[in-house]
């Protein structure tokens, strides 16, 4: 990689541990109302039309959780010729801002995405117009981070440092809900 070159999906060297411990936990493959219901608090809370629980793969992020817009429906432009495009529940790692996340481990908080060069040529921003973002690691009691809790807006956004709490905290609280659903518990 030249050193100008924007390295815009990261490299990901725990995929492979992060898919095993998905799959020992059966997340990342379907839809789960449970979380579609957290993704449906985490919006509320971040008085956001996007929010998703989102699990990330080798190669793809699938949303487990997602609430979006009935008018507006997360949509991809794979094949530019088509004329109807469908909500879709997965994206490959190229898109969005969830496994920058992932790889760092960190909360991301993109007010205006527009202002991160390193961001803003993310096929999310052109193809869903996203311009806000805010997240953080899924990190379970292994250590690994498997996916993110994450809000999203079609405009700017001052998330401030209390998103930055907010998204954190309900990171957290969704690691220990599976964490005791796991080990059998509610």
């Amino acid at each position: 990689m030249t050193p100008s070159r924007l390295l815009l999906t990261p490299e990901d060297g725990d995929a492979p541990a992060r898919v095993g411990r998905l799959r020992r936990l059966g997340l990342g493959e379907r839809p789960e109302p449970e979380f579609d219901a957290f993704a449906a608090r985490v919006a509320g809370l971040a008085a956001a039309p996007y929010a998703m629980v989102n699990f990330i793969g080798e190669h793809r992020q699938f949303f487990a959780g997602l609430h979006q817009p009935d008018d507006r429906p997360l949509t991809v432009v794979a094949d530019p010729d088509r004329a109807h495009h469908e909500p879709t529940r997965h994206l490959g790692r190229e898109y969005g801002f969830c496994p920058h996340v992932v790889v760092r481990r960190k909360a991301l908080v993109l007010e205006d995405v527009r202002d991160y060069p390193r961001f803003a040529a993310n096929p999310v921003v052109d193809e869903l117009g996203i311009r806000s973002y805010l997240g953080a690691p899924l990190v379970d009691r292994t250590g690994i981070a498997l996916g993110t809790v994450c809000a999203a807006d079609v405009q700017p956004r001052p998330w401030g440092r209390a998103g930055l709490e907010t998204i954190k905290a309900l990171a957290a609280e969704l690691a220990e809900r599976i964490e005791r659903r796991e080990s059998g518990g509610i």
